[in-house]
C-alpha cells in the first residue's frame, strides 16, 4: 500500500475510517452485547466481566454525567455499530428516511434492515454482519440471478437472494447450511435451505425488527 503522502487525496482517511479494533470494546462502550462476532459473543465475553464500566485505562474511574445529548449520541452510535455503517452513510440514511412518509425512525431501521449484508446475516448464511459483508464483497451472493458485491445494496419486496452455485461448497456456506435453523429468521424473509436461497416477501415493519435501539433518540439527535 502506498504511504499517505503518495496516495490519492482522501485515500488514507478512508482506509483509516473503518474500525479495526476489538469488537468487545465496542460492546463494552454501549454496555450491551451487539453480537458483532456472532456466536462467539456467547463465550468468554469481556462484557460479562467488566460490564460495570466502559473500556480504556481510566474506564473504571470515569464517571460521566448522562445528559440528554449523550443518551441520544450513544443510541446513534449503538445503531451504527450494530449495522456496521459509518457516520456519513448513516446520516444519508437518516435524511432519506426523513423524506419518506411515515415515522422517520421506523423508516431508518427499515432502510438498515434492507441492506444486502444484513439480509445475508438474518438468513443465517453468516455468523455476523461483518462476515456477511465479506461474503458479499467476494462475490458469493446473487440478487435475482445477478451477482452483487456491494454490501449496502438494498433489497426490495419479492427479491430473491441466493448463494452462487459455485460457492455453496465453500466451508463458510457448508457450515452455515448445517447450522440453519439455530437462529430465528425474521418473518419478512423466507429461507430455502436446499437452494441456499432467501425470498424477500416484504420490507419489515418495526414490530418485527428485534434490534434493541430507541430510534426516537436518534431522530431527536439529528433534528437539533
Amino acid at each position: 500500500r502506498l504511504p499517505p503522502s503518495q496516495a490519492a487525496p482522501g485515500l488514507s482517511r478512508r482506509i483509516m475510517a473503518r474500525y479495526t479494533g476489538p469488537d468487545c470494546r465496542r460492546c463494552r462502550r454501549e454496555k450491551m452485547k451487539l453480537f458483532l462476532k456472532g456466536s462467539k459473543c456467547y463465550t468468554n465475553c469481556p462484557l460479562e466481566k467488566r460490564k460495570a464500566y466502559p473500556p480504556g485505562m481510566h474506564g473504571q474511574a470515569r464517571r460521566t454525567k448522562e445528559s440528554e445529548y449523550l443518551l441520544q449520541m450513544r443510541e446513534k452510535q449503538k445503531c451504527a455499530r450494530i449495522y456496521g455503517v459509518l457516520e456519513k452513510q448513516f446520516r444519508g440514511y437518516y435524511e432519506e428516511a426523513q423524506r419518506k412518509s411515515g415515522k422517520t425512525g421506523e423508516n431508518l431501521l427499515r432502510i438498515l434492515e434492507s441492506r444486502l449484508d444484513n439480509v445475508v446475516y438474518r438468513a443465517g448464511f453468516a455468523k455476523s454482519r461483518d462476515m456477511a459483508r465479506q461474503l458479499v464483497r467476494h462475490g458469493h451472493i446473487t440478487v435475482n440471478g445477478a451477482k452483487v458485491d456491494i454490501p449496502s445494496y438494498r433489497v426490495s419486496a419479492n427479491d430473491i437472494v441466493e448463494v452462487r452455485a459455485a460457492s455453496r461448497e465453500l466451508t463458510p456456506f457448508v457450515v452455515a447450511h448445517a447450522e440453519l435453523g439455530e437462529r430465528p429468521v425474521p418473518a419478512w424473509i423466507e429461507v430455502i435451505p436446499s437452494r441456499m436461497r432467501v425470498l424477500v416477501h416484504s420490507l419489515p415493519e418495526r414490530a418485527v425488527i428485534d434490534t434493541q435501539v430507541q430510534e426516537q433518540l436518534i431522530v431527536e439527535l439529528y433534528s437539533k
